[in-house]
Order: structure tokens, then C-alpha cells, then sequence
């Protein structure tokens, strides 16, 4: 791993003794590698990330892993509001939808994968933990957007992804904006479990929209309209399902 120091001072202290257990992951959206440095290296811009990582898989280190980067924003995880307090941020660099959006060279992902390596042998992340911009955030961001290889991240243990055996169930409803009932609150529930930020309301609102968005474009790409139907229901309360069963798998060997 190429790695390079290029120190921000946008950082401060991380609050309390809880450990870093998530990873977040964010295209630049800026035109090139120098403009995105520059951004995030900038005091008044007074936004930064542990890493970015160039093109062509170079690492840039702007802040320590000690420090509490400010990249998250607003932000939602599994029960954490605070997430810059228990998280790395990692930038990888791409134009974004503004600018040009585009795939991530196979070089940028390698040194993205050699990275995650380094870090997990520092800290414990959990699959279900390594998430991108659009999941914490699902009403402000849509980074590292749906051209983001996740399913690569996860056979390298980085992430989830779909069992070789799932199908889409006979009996998955199609959920739209507007919903209302037990099929939306149980939608509700197992994106919950998932880490989202959402309540079980069994009202299919903006929010529900949003998310059931991130999902998609997490983990079904090829279509990002918000709507649950039935690949959508299907793969929700699957990934949901391996979090369970992860649950009692820890719990059985506490």
C-alpha cells in the first residue's frame, strides 16, 4: 500500500471510551485528487476524513485514527447519533453525480481493500458496520453511490451481501409511498435491525422512502426508486435475517 501523509487540521477530540467499530465510506465528488486534498485540508472548510484514497490506489492520511474526523455530518448507525465519535471515514476519490460520476478503477478498490485490512487489525467492525455515506445519512447523501462494488467488499469479509441460495419470495409484497400497515412495519423493523435510522411506524413515509433508496443502492443497484417490491421486500428481510442470526451466533459463545 502506497500510503502518504497529508495532514488536516479539521479534527478533534473522540468523546468518550467507546471503541471506533464503523467504517464509512464517501466518494469526493470533486473534479480531481489535488482539488479534493485541498478541500479537506482547508480549515475553513472545516470538513476532512481519516484517508482518501486516488485513482490509482495511492492512500493519502489526513487524519489520525485517534482523532475524530469530521465527515459523517448529521448521521444515524445502529443506535450511534454521533457517528464521526465511533467511526474512520475513507474518500475515495470520484467525480460524483455532479461532476461526472463513474466506476471505481480496480486499483482504487484494491487499495481500498489493502486499507480495511490494516484497519480491521486495529479495530473490531462488524460486517454489517462497514457502510457508505447514503446509509447513515439517507435523506442528504447518495455517495459512494450505486456504482460502489459492495458485493467486492463483502467476499473479502468487509461488508454483507446476498447468500448464494437467496431468492425473492412468492409471497413479498410490493410496498409504495403512501402505505400503510403490518407489512410496512415489519419493512420498518428489519431495516431497523439492519442499522437505518428508522421507527416502526407502519406509515410508508418520506423517510421509509429514503431509506428503502440507501438499501437499494447498497445492495439492488439496478433500480433506485425508492420502492419496496418484492426483490426489495425479499432482500431486506434477508439482509436482516443475517444480522438475527449473527445475534444469537454471539450471544450462544458471550
Amino acid at each position: 500500500m502506497r500510503l502518504i501523509d497529508h495532514p488536516s487540521p479539521n479534527f478533534d477530540e473522540r468523546s468518550g471510551r467507546r471503541p471506533v467499530n464503523i467504517v464509512v465510506l464517501h466518494y469526493t465528488g470533486m473534479p480531481d485528487a489535488a482539488v479534493a486534498l485541498q478541500r479537506l485540508s482547508d480549515p475553513e472548510s472545516k470538513v476532512s476524513a481519516h484517508y482518501v484514497i486516488d485513482e490509482d490506489g495511492t492512500v493519502y492520511r489526513l487524519v489520525p485514527e485517534d482523532k475524530r474526523a469530521w465527515h459523517a455530518g448529521v448521521s444515524f448507525w445502529r443506535g450511534v447519533r454521533d457517528v464521526n465519535a465511533r467511526s474512520i471515514g475513507i474518500e475515495l476519490v470520484n467525480p460524483g453525480h455532479e461532476f461526472g460520476y463513474r466506476e471505481f478503477p480496480a486499483a482504487q478498490i484494491d487499495g481500498l481493500l489493502e486499507l480495511l485490512g490494516d484497519i480491521a487489525s486495529r479495530h473490531e467492525v462488524m460486517p454489517g458496520n462497514y457502510v457508505g455515506h447514503s446509509d447513515i445519512a439517507p435523506q442528504r447523501k447518495d455517495d459512494p453511490g450505486e456504482l460502489f462494488p459492495w458485493h467486492r467488499l463483502a467476499a473479502a469479509g468487509f461488508g454483507r451481501w446476498w447468500a448464494p441460495d437467496f431468492k425473492v419470495s412468492p409471497h413479498a409484497p410490493a410496498l409504495h409511498p403512501g402505505d400503510r400497515g403490518g407489512a410496512v412495519l415489519e419493512l420498518q423493523v428489519a431495516l431497523d435491525r439492519i442499522g437505518y435510522g428508522i421507527e416502526g411506524s407502519g406509515v410508508y413515509d418520506q423517510l421509509t422512502e429514503a431509506v428503502v433508496r440507501a438499501f437499494q443502492r447498497h445492495y439492488r443497484p439496478a433500480l433506485l426508486d425508492g420502492v419496496s417490491d418484492p426483490e426489495t421486500t425479499s432482500l431486506i428481510h434477508h439482509i436482516s435475517e443475517q444480522v438475527s442470526m449473527r445475534r444469537a451466533c454471539t450471544d450462544k459463545t458471550a
